[in-house]
């Protein structure tokens, strides 16, 4: 029996009352180009002078192997965490030198190691181009749309590359409601200065992932070089020796990789009900597979650490994930939300104005939603395993794809090749490509075998991928054919292949390149499939979508994560662990207790370095701190600033509770980000590092 009328109002707003206790929370990862002025003006007191936002945006810098970081002085030091340069340590380290586990210091500029294939990109301006995309889109019919936005994008990003000489991206915020254009400076000489040891990085391991209190110095910091010599930054960070109080207000300046805060109640249950399952299933089976390799012996160790680590946080940071959509509120209070935007605060002659400009069908957008994600499951794992590359899981085939498709787009006009092949990133596509990384046959062999394993298993109804991708043989003798027969381990055949465009790709004999020639035109077709199904019809209805939350709440919303410069804010604040206050801060000197209390096994052992110093430092120095300011994963290397725009902390982690952030600001449930302390860094850089001179250098 339906509900009264005044029964349905008294539900909804209890449920509105726990969806929006984030909103008054510190909740919000905000574009530059619209910052919640107000609300810090009237929850803080707080605002921002002229040139402030400017500045702190200019001094934050992304990484284009995942993550974040920071000018921290004129002479071009880049501040970020030990796990985002993981990625340069595990590739410039070798049997004899480990410095993705022994740590890393320069002792003179010439000591500085280069990044074999690192970009930064520094935000330098924004532009709304949304008007624009818009016009483009609206004069062609809906099944020629996505062609249409495609293009004007293109053409977009190639003018104002050419225009400014500078890496310029659309981006598409909304779900597709805005498009601004983000015009990068970027940085290709980039050198390892200094990294501790993995163990103090991570210290306490997977067990202490995602949990608080933390006692880890998760840190490194490279320096940018331009025409042979470190550049001259004018937007750098002042380092704040003291750090932030308890409960004083502080700003994160990151690079958020993804949330889904904004996706329907069916968006939400295909995320729950298929792509975590798949994810999870895919990542423990990875997670197993690299522990056997590792467990040959240290050197195979070694070799598979990056990746063994990459696996475990993504492993546990999906789990928790998946939790928070399991809690029962979390969509108790989605549904309430929607049918307020749908149907309540007097915009129900919007959402009929709305159908009635639907040419195709009379259906409201979270109607055409909810379809796009019944399709999307079924479409699922294809599109993760052939066009993702998860079915094909090497270093070594990623390279022979990026070739053969780099070749086939090549033969477009760069308005209709596919966005990763476009001008607008070519540069930064030829450094990956082409990337003198040390590639290690033997970890090759291994990955590549358990994926086309996974392929035999998950992909029965795709007979002709299957014969291509195994040709008759079992997976390890398979894979062991495809490592042993290539020959792109050398740059200089990649460059001579690149070089040679279609004709070399179409004559090539290698054979990761034939095996991603055969496979790419059913990779085309389940990607094609996927954006004219699923893609472009979510990407319509959520422009509709948009243009309700803009009506009802004006420029008070921010868009989900997109890997883009956003800033959040916080106070540093403890939490409650089930009746047990927890403070805001550790100390080094807890560190060593913490050691003790596990009895210095693996992985709480600390280095040799900090037992050996440990009668020199200051105990009591805060080593890491909590607080409310918003975040998730790729926010890891970014700067913590206080009013002043000093430096106080580094993001690294957050807890358990701070997972639903994906979904919902967490804060009010006890989510907490977590930063390692700028005192407890220069503590470290100065009395264990024999790093004083590096550290006089920070923020001058």
């Amino acid at each position: 029996m339906p509900l009264a009328p005044r029964c349905l109002t008294f539900i909804l707003a209890a449920l509105l009352t726990w969806a929006m206790n984030s909103a008054n929370a510190d909740e919000g990862m905000w574009v530059y180009n619209q910052l919640p002025t107000k609300i810090l003006k009237e929850r803080y007191g707080f605002e921002p002078p002229a040139g402030w936002a400017d500045h702190l945006m200019r001094s934050s810098v992304r990484f284009n192997s995942g993550g974040s970081g920071s000018f921290v002085s004129s002479s071009g030091l880049v501040l970020t965490n030990h796990h985002v340069a993981a990625d340069t340590l595990a590739k410039i380290s070798t049997a004899e030198h480990n410095y993705y586990r022994d740590g890393f210091r320069a002792k003179t500029p010439a000591d500085e190691v280069p990044a074999p294939d690192l970009e930064l990109n520094q935000l330098v301006e924004i532009t709304d181009v949304t008007d624009r995309v818009n016009q483009a889109v609206a004069a062609e019919p809906a099944e020629k749309a996505q062609a249409a936005r495609l293009a004007v994008i293109a053409n977009i990003e190639k003018e104002s590359t050419e225009k400014t000489k500078l890496r310029s991206d659309v981006i598409t915020l909304f779900q597709g409601g805005a498009y601004h254009l983000y015009r990068y400076k970027k940085y290709t000489d980039v050198r390892l200065v200094f990294a501790p040891e993995f163990s103090i990085a991570f210290f306490g391991g997977d067990a202490d992932n995602f949990e608080f209190p933390r006692h880890d110095l998760d840190m490194a910091i490279f320096r940018v070089y331009e025409n042979g010599q470190p550049v001259k930054i004018e937007h750098f960070l002042k380092w704040s020796a003291k750090g932030a109080a308890d409960g004083e207000l502080i700003f994160v300046s990151g690079h958020p990789a993804r949330t889904s805060r904004l996706l329907t109640v069916d968006a939400l249950k295909f995320q729950r009900d298929v792509r975590f399952p798949a994810l999870l299933n895919l990542l423990r089976r990875r997670e197993i597979l690299l522990q056997q390799f590792a467990a040959d012996g240290e050197e195979f160790a070694r070799r598979a650490k990056k990746d063994l680590f990459g696996v475990q946080n993504s492993r546990k940071r999906s789990v928790g994930q998946m939790q928070s959509l399991h809690d029962p509120r979390l969509f108790d209070a989605k549904k309430a939300a929607e049918v307020e935007l749908r149907f309540g605060g007097g915009l129900k002659s919007e959402i009929s104005n709305l159908k009635s400009q639907i040419s195709d069908s009379h259906s409201d957008p979270w109607d055409r939603i909810a379809a796009a994600n019944e399709h999307h499951a079924h479409l699922f794992k294809r599109h993760l395993l052939l066009e993702t590359g998860a079915g094909f899981y090497s270093d070594l085939f990623g390279i022979a794809r990026s070739l053969v498709c780099m070749a086939a787009e090549d033969e477009k006009p760069n308005e209709k090749r596919l966005a990763e092949y476009r001008d607008s990133g070519r540069e930064s596509l030829k450094r990956k490509v082409f990337s003198p990384a040390p590639i290690y046959e033997d970890l090759e062999r291994a990955k590549l075998a358990d994926s086309l394993a996974l392929l035999l298993e998950e992909l029965e109804h795709e007979p002709d991928v299957l014969r291509k991708a195994l040709s008759g043989k079992g997976p390890v003798a398979r894979a062991a054919e495809l490592v042993n027969g290539t020959k792109l381990k050398d740059v200089e055949e990649r460059k001579r292949i690149a070089a040679g465009g279609w004709k070399a790709i179409e004559t090539s004999t290698d054979t990761l390149i034939v095996l991603a020639r055969d496979i790419d035109e059913r990779s085309r077709f389940v990607r094609k499939e996927f954006e004219t199904t699923v893609e472009e019809l979510e990407r319509q209805a959520y422009a509709e979508i948009a243009k309700l939350r803009f009506a009802k709440f004006g420029t008070s919303v921010y868009p989900d994560a997109t890997f883009t410069l956003r800033l959040a804010f916080g106070t540093v604040k403890g939490l409650d662990d089930n009746g047990t206050k927890v403070p805001a801060w550790t100390t080094m000197g807890e560190a060593f207790d913490h050691e003790t209390a596990h009895g210095g096994q693996d992985p709480w052992q600390l280095p040799r370095t900090w037992h050996a110093r440990k009668s020199q430092l200051d105990l009591s120095t805060p080593l890491n701190f909590a607080s409310t300011a918003d975040g998730v994963g790729g926010n890891s290397g970014s700067p913590v600033v206080n009013r002043a725009g000093e430096l106080v902390g580094l993001i690294f982690d957050s807890n358990l509770q701070a997972l639903a952030n994906e979904f919902r600001h967490s804060s009010d449930v006890g989510g907490r980000a977590i930063s390692v302390h700028s005192a407890g860094m220069l503590e470290a850089m100065r009395k264990i590092y024999d790093a004083g001179q590096l550290a006089q250098e920070l923020g001058r």
